[in-house]
């Protein structure tokens, strides 16, 4: 039997388990790369998704991955500028800041950013620095949540406290 090379058929399979295991199922990708083919799951749940989430989710879906021609497998989260895609991603993105890069230039603008207002009739509606825009969703190569790094240096990631005392 031969091996699938497109990643439909898998989808529809994993992502009842990865339902039931908690998560959704985000996006499967088959990568070309130069050392070989990657077959790529991302999952991700409301509180995260943790190395051990991703060894779990493997684990149960290997089986039916062997029906996809591929050299390697990873199952990661799809990060914190995960890409929005189905309309559920647009929905828990209401209000947010987003960018929107175009497939070609409308009205000489390749790369649109404003704050995602909703879809509506095939459009992704967004508010801009300019007004209100009216992407056609097709267009969009890629839209993606806008992340602020501002004072991400400030965070103390030692897990310890601060110690506020002053030595005078």
């Amino acid at each position: 039997m031969a091996k699938e090379t497109g990643t439909a058929r898998l989808e529809a399979a994993c992502g009842p388990i990865a339902e039931q295991m908690g998560y959704e199922l985000v996006d499967i990708s088959l990568d070309r790369e130069p050392t070989g083919k990657y077959l790529r799951f991302y999952i991700d749940r409301d509180e995260g998704v943790t190395l051990d989430d991703c060894e779990a989710f493997h684990k149960r879906i290997r089986a039916l991955a062997d029906s996809v021609d591929y050299d390697f497998m990873e199952v990661s989260s799809p990060g914190i500028d995960r890409p929005l895609k189905k309309d559920r991603d647009f929905e828990r993105s209401l209000g947010c800041e987003i960018e929107v890069k175009l497939f070609k230039p409308i009205d000489g603008v390749k790369v649109v950013t404003g704050v995602l207002a909703g879809l509506e009739e095939g459009n992704i509606v967004i508010d801009t620095a300019e007004g209100r825009s009216l992407i056609p969703r097709k267009a969009a190569a890629l839209v993606k949540p806008v992340v602020d790094m501002e004072g991400i240096e400030d965070v103390d990631l030692s897990g310890e406290e601060e110690n506020n005392t002053d030595v005078t």
